[in-house]
């Protein structure tokens, strides 16, 4: 399986051919070929009628020179993919993402210096920044689709700010209930602060972006982002519970995935599509996008926790393991054992 970037006259598309089983996964070899991608609109088509959580693994190998490209080289990486195949999303969405962390931090002041350094503190500038990326770059292809206009509006950038303030404020609360003690290679908000202190710059953090978020004016856009906070606190209950039943376990994972990484990417997908296209099912076909990208993310996400080093990763290996949480790898491991033991019975 290869995604393929492919960028014609400012608009990102994606192909996905047929993929193999899902643990298979490896970073696509250089001989992987395939042919120019269709029009933006056939593009968006394909999304439409791949609408469902399962469709996610077509989508997956992207992540492989995502994560190339942002930790360096990672310990599990073979190949460095030419740079002749591939557009980096990151140089596409560059114009767009210039100074986001500067326009981060102005939505934070606080008169209180200990709030606002908390708050800043993983606003340095060293974050992936790849929601915000998927953001900008969903807004120009709706915006050329719509009537071939080549810049993102303000009120589109806008979502790109605040879900990475929204992704943020989800990272602290995450480091207090998980007790972890470093995230992008430093301390943690709550081993330097205290755990009351990162609990209330996270609620903080939250509240500046709903001000941004009602700073658009569009009640459409309130509704859908604020879906996102529910779906956080949700998937964190929905961490807290496990099913016995094998066959529910990654039905109960892709949940728990889809609501606390996916929903994010695809309401933000949504929201800058509903700003730049009317046609609702662009709308749709945005948000399946941002859904099946999100839940394809965490998964390659949750492999390197495995496969990868924590000086790479810039958080410790093997982190849910030690908290007694299955993700993918982890299922997957589990079904082949289980198919192993069952012949050996036999």
């Amino acid at each position: 399986m290869a995604l393929r970037w492919w960028w014609r006259c400012g608009v990102f598309s994606c192909r996905a051919p047929p993929l193999g089983s899902l643990p298979r996964l490896r970073p696509p070899g250089p001989s992987s070929r395939t042919p120019p991608s269709p029009a933006p609109s056939a593009a968006m088509c394909h999304f439409t009628q791949r609408s469902s959580t399962s469709s996610f693994p077509k989508i997956c190998n992207i992540f492989w020179r995502f994560h190339h490209t942002s930790t360096s080289h990672l310990c599990s990486c073979s190949k460095t993919v030419s740079d002749e195949k591939y557009q980096d999303p990151f140089q596409l969405g560059r114009k767009d993402l210039k100074n986001l962390y500067e326009d981060i931090k102005k939505e934070l002041l606080v008169s209180t210096a200990e709030l606002k350094e908390m708050c800043d503190y993983y606003f340095d500038g060293k974050g992936k920044a790849f929601r915000p990326m998927i953001v900008v770059l969903m807004a120009r292809a709706c915006n050329i689709h719509h009537n071939n206009s080549r810049e993102v509006q303000a009120s589109q950038r806008s979502v790109a700010i605040i879900a990475e303030m929204i992704h943020t404020a989800s990272l602290v609360h995450d480091d207090v209930i998980d007790d972890a003690n470093s995230r992008r290679g430093k301390m943690t908000v709550n081993q330097i602060w205290g755990e009351r202190k990162a609990v209330l710059a996270g609620d903080f953090i939250l509240s500046a972006a709903s001000v941004a978020l009602a700073r658009i004016g569009n009640t459409t856009i309130i509704s859908v982002l604020t879906q996102v906070i529910e779906d956080l606190v949700r998937g964190e209950f929905l961490q807290l519970g496990s099913k016995e039943n094998e066959n529910e376990r990654f039905a109960h994972y892709l949940e728990k995935t889809f609501k606390k990484t996916a929903s994010l990417i695809a309401n933000s997908c949504k929201a800058v599509s509903i700003l730049g296209c009317p046609d609702p099912k662009v709308h749709e076909i945005a948000y399946q996008y941002g859904k099946n990208v999100g839940i394809a993310f965490q998964l390659i996400d949750d492999v390197l926790d495995f496969t990868s080093c924590a000086d790479h990763l810039g958080k410790p290996t093997a982190a849910d393991l030690k908290l007694g949480l299955a993700t993918g790898p982890v299922l997957f491991a589990c079904r082949q054992m289980g198919s192993v033991r069952f012949c050996i019975e036999r």
